[in-house]
């Protein structure tokens, strides 16, 4: 059978002539910002004009543009080995290109009998996944295209997936006990509390993966909390947040393991939130040891997984 898997990903600027134009795309989802329409459309364009200069001074830190694009290339290439056979893998960005709409586009050339909708977003939210999805539909159904699709709608709990955050994990965890008893910070991107009061899996889905993680973890019993990062605005948002646990674990005198768990592919918000940011604060508060625990990335044990998510939507 012939199939074509589309993975999904937020996207980035790939030039700093990209960073407001893309953080429009962001702010002008329905998604993102539930405003009608019109004053949407007005707020999007305050709010990227607004935060401009801040994103471009953020992604010059990293070479002057987003390495999403090049990282989720890099996974689909090596999902698309790792499943052989009449498979071919696309990538999908949300905010910049490949832009869904073009990607649908190349999806007919390929001519498939089956689609996987895949998302590299493991725990799942109206905001991510679901935003994906919508505008995926949206896009097939104004370009005709009417081929059986099946949606990966999450995979918090993936076997695989888990094992090699864990694997990720050890080395840091062994060398932070050279400063005493380690506390790892399980870092997921921020939400709205709104959003998830409103019904979004997303938090209870980071809290299992956290918890699956530490199952497949050789130290048991391990001191940790779940925190989040990334805010934007001034609505509340999930509590902790990782700079309150940092703050919390200089005050009680241990080491810090990060592990960034909703995050496959390395970006800005680990490159330089995580890298960068939140070290500093670390180093300024006292804190004897950061370790940065890094996304999965190509991990061959991730990609194994996703191949197994595949397997089983294609069986469907």
């Amino acid at each position: 059978m012939k199939t074509a898997v589309v993975l999904f990903n937020l996207g980035g600027p790939d030039s700093p002539g990209a960073v407001k134009p893309f953080l429009f795309n962001l702010f002008n989802d329905p998604a993102i910002i539930s405003w009608p329409k019109v004053p949407r459309w007005c707020l999007a364009k305050l709010i990227s004009g607004f935060r401009e200069k801040k994103a471009i001074e953020i992604y010059r830190k990293i070479g002057g543009k987003s390495p999403i694009y090049e990282n989720t290339l890099a996974q689909a290439m090596a999902l698309e080995n790792e499943l052989g056979g009449d498979k071919k893998v696309f990538v999908a960005m949300r905010y910049w290109h490949p832009f869904i709409a073009d990607v649908v586009r190349d999806v007919i050339d390929y001519s498939p009998d089956k689609i996987v909708l895949l998302p590299l977003y493991p725990q799942f939210s109206t905001t991510t996944t679901g935003s994906s999805f919508s505008e995926w539909r949206n896009q097939a159904t104004l370009q005709g295209l009417t081929v059986k699709t099946v949606d990966v709608h999450d995979y918090p709990t993936e076997g695989d997936f888990l094992k090699a955050y864990a694997g990720l994990m050890e080395p840091f965890y062994v060398e932070a006990q050279k400063f005493g008893a380690p506390r790892v910070l399980f870092s997921a991107h921020g939400l709205p509390q709104k959003i998830v009061d409103a019904g979004d899996p997303y938090q209870s889905q980071v809290e299992k993966t956290a918890a699956g993680i530490l199952e497949n973890f050789p130290f048991k019993n391990c001191d940790y909390r779940i925190c989040y990062q990334s805010r934007v605005g001034p609505a509340k948002w999930l509590t902790p947040t990782i700079g309150d646990e940092i703050k919390v674990a200089a005050r009680d005198g241990v080491p810090v393991v990060v592990v960034p768990l909703s995050f496959v592919s390395e970006h800005s918000e680990t490159l330089v939130e995580l890298d960068m940011e939140y070290r500093q604060m670390a180093e300024d508060l006292g804190v004897s040891y950061f370790g940065r625990v890094p996304a999965v990335g190509c991990h061959k044990q991730f990609i194994e997984g996703l191949a197994k998510l595949v397997r089983s939507a294609i069986a469907q």
